[in-house]
């Protein structure tokens, strides 16, 4: 239980091979979105359906992990998102490409010495994002 009630102190959730949305005009890989809880997830093997990777990189890859803490938006890379927008979904499809993991908590997590200093971590994270383009008007146009 967490400390408010209603509130879970703890989720787990495996991203099996799973048929992916059937209905047309749907968007497949998770959306655009920020979580009241911080957000732990990790690859065990295959690809990340939402996390393709920019030329050059990898993407997201088996034994890799992201940590979103409460309220930090994230999503799709720009190479995932570019491809599922041309996708018709007319058809239903299986995804069979990996296995991955998410554990959410409602507390707060803190990153070690060790795995802000490691040499694997992947600095430029937010870059995964470049070169997507707006898609939603602001208020001043």
């Amino acid at each position: 239980k967490g400390d408010e009630n209603g509130t879970a102190l703890a989720d787990f959730v495996i991203f099996p091979p799973r048929v992916m949305a059937t209905d047309q005009n749907t968007f497949r890989p998770p959306w655009f979105h920020r979580n009241v809880m911080t957000e732990f997830m990790g690859l065990i093997y295959g690809k990340y359906d939402a996390k393709k990777g920019k030329k050059g990189s990898g993407g997201f890859v088996p034994g890799g992990a992201s940590l979103h803490s409460i309220m930090t938006p994230h999503g799709p890379d720009a190479a995932s998102y570019d491809a599922n927008v041309k996708n018709p979904c007319d058809e239903p499809t299986k995804f069979e490409g990996g296995l991955a993991f998410m554990f959410e908590s409602s507390a707060m997590c803190k990153l070690s010495q060790y795995a802000l200093n490691c040499g694997q971590r992947e600095r430029d994270y937010a870059s995964c994002w470049d070169g997507l383009d707006r898609v939603f008007p602001t208020q001043a146009e």
